[in-house]
């Protein structure tokens, strides 16, 4: 089994669940907490790349960063090479994509705070950012826990994106998905059931983990 694939993987996966966390947290506040004019316009933009075929969002995003967009002229300019086919491109895509499977469990566990526990830290002076972090994220905790995960497990698998985006560089950007396409493509049924198999125990050993956790989790701070 080659390495690389998967080590470039893990590497996507990291990356882009971290920017996925920091942008996905207060995205989901918003949508739970907030009604605003397009408010069901921003939930159905996030949520598209769930229905959406990865090579049809692949082909949209490489539109936009691709050397002819604004984005990718103007990084391109900054940088010295073009966004797409690299592992920033990889980045970007997964995070458009990977970002719903965070944003869902986040939203659904911030409506389900009780909205008189928030308002109760504010009137002891707590200011609403210190409330986020003491209040609405230790009672949400389970949904941000699954968000995370299945954000990570997602990435680590996508296939159609980073085709699309990143191409099939050898040692630059050919994930473990790329990977085990090759090897079926090469009738190397060995090699890509190696790799496949290692996919598999990873994405069950993280649904477990998930699974154990959000038992844990509810159990110290049951959701009423």
């Amino acid at each position: 089994m080659d390495l690389y694939p998967v080590w470039l993987s893990f590497q996507v996966a990291t990356s882009a669940t971290a920017l996925t966390l920091l942008a996905g947290l207060p995205l989901a506040w918003l949508l739970a907490r907030r009604r605003f004019p397009g408010h069901d316009l921003l939930a159905g933009a996030v949520a598209l790349p769930l229905v959406l075929p990865p090579t049809v969002l692949g082909f949209y995003v490489l539109v936009a960063i691709g050397p002819k967009s604004p984005l990718g002229h103007w990084y391109q300019a900054i940088v010295g090479h073009p966004l797409v086919f690299t592992f920033e491109g990889l980045l970007f895509a997964s995070v458009l994509y990977s970002l719903p499977f965070a944003v869902q469990p986040f939203t659904s566990a911030f409506g389900a705070v009780d909205p008189r526990l928030i308002e109760a830290s504010w009137t002891l002076g707590i200011s609403r950012l210190a409330t986020f972090f003491r209040v609405t994220i230790p009672l949400s905790l389970a949904g941000v826990v699954t968000g995370v995960v299945l954000s990570f497990a997602h990435t680590m698998g996508e296939f159609g994106v980073v085709l699309m985006v990143g191409g099939n560089i050898e040692g630059a950007t050919r994930t473990v998905s790329i990977d085990i396409y090759d090897e079926v493509q090469a009738m190397n049924y060995a090699a890509a059931g190696q790799t496949a198999f290692f996919l598999l125990v990873v994405s069950f050993v993280i649904l477990s983990v998930v699974y154990a956790l959000n038992r844990n989790l509810r159990a110290v701070w049951p959701m009423k």
